[in-house]
């Protein structure tokens, strides 16, 4: 398993790619007009995905890579009963490391229950996402023919859809192998991480995110397991970025997006296999593939 860094490029279009609570599920956003999608957010559509067996993403990708779903349950479901979980961790960690796919990639968060041999943190973590540009928020009051009270015509939803008009967005995300003799994680569960990434929004789709895509999903191995780069300047290199003289964009072409080839021959040197994962099907021993044509007007 090599160590990698990566970099989601996400776009979005009249859609909330992650609500705040905090704010009555307005599309996440800091004091200087800047997005945000939380990491949480990320891993939840990957349990989901992997959660539902008998879904499309799940069917087609434990019989490509020969998965069996006793060995991928999600730690983190509402199924989840602590009791049982909590018996296993006292009396056969192995099994319990075997059967949560979850817990191996992302480590187990059942920290409270004071285990001293529980695994506490994973062996992939995404940063907190952020938009290239400060986003403008629509907010808009929807009605429906059956009222949702007795005595009214018509049922009112006040200012429940609210969605950013458009947003790129880049998520970090690093996959340590440090962790991965402590968790049980193997490079089976990271390829099964990697294949999830093409399908996190396109197969979670909702009325309130319904036009969120990932455009890029760079993924790049290190040379070897300790690190073979500075992973920030790596980021930085695939980061997008706005046309000279624009301070907000509209549309994604007025956004410089980079590709691998824009990368500096001194940072690709460093680097093995390199992968798009919003296209990539190669396993991580495959060739590195074609990169896309640059996005930028």
């Amino acid at each position: 398993m090599k160590r990698a860094t990566g970099l989601l490029v996400i776009e979005v279009r009249n859609s909330n790619p992650n609500g705040d609570p905090d704010r009555e599920s307005d599309p996440r956003q800091r004091d200087d007009g800047h997005g945000e999608i939380s990491p949480v957010s990320i891993k939840r559509k990957m349990r989901d995905l992997i959660e539902d067996k008998e879904g499309a993403v799940w069917q087609a990708l434990s019989s490509e890579l020969n998965l069996p779903a006793e060995e991928f349950q999600i730690l983190e479901s509402r199924q989840t009963i602590r009791s049982e979980v909590k018996k296993l961790l006292e009396k056969d960690l192995e099994r319990f490391k075997r059967t949560y796919w979850d817990a191996r990639v992302f480590g187990n968060t059942f920290l409270e229950e004071g285990q001293g041999d529980t695994i506490r943190t994973g062996v992939a973590h995404f940063g907190l996402g952020l938009s290239v540009s400060p986003i403008e928020v629509e907010r808009l009051t929807f009605t429906k023919k059956a009222p949702a009270e007795e005595g009214k015509s018509r049922g009112m939803a006040p200012m429940s859809y609210r969605v950013v008009k458009h947003g790129v967005y880049y998520v970090p995300f690093f996959v340590n192998p440090t962790a991965a003799h402590k968790t049980g994680c193997d490079a089976r569960d990271i390829e099964l991480f990697c294949r999830l990434v093409k399908y996190i929004f396109a197969h979670t789709r909702s009325m309130i995110r319904s036009m969120v895509e990932v455009v890029y999903g760079h993924y790049v191995p290190h040379s070897n397991p300790l690190g073979s780069f500075h992973e920030f300047r790596m980021i930085d290199a695939l980061t997008p970025r706005l046309n000279v003289g624009l301070t907000r964009g509209a549309s994604l072409a007025d956004y410089v997006i980079p590709t691998w080839q824009d990368v500096p021959e001194e940072l690709k040197g460093k680097t093995e296999n390199y992968r798009d994962l919003a296209s990539d099907y190669e396993s991580l021993d495959g060739a590195q593939n074609e990169p896309k044509e640059n996005h930028q007007q």
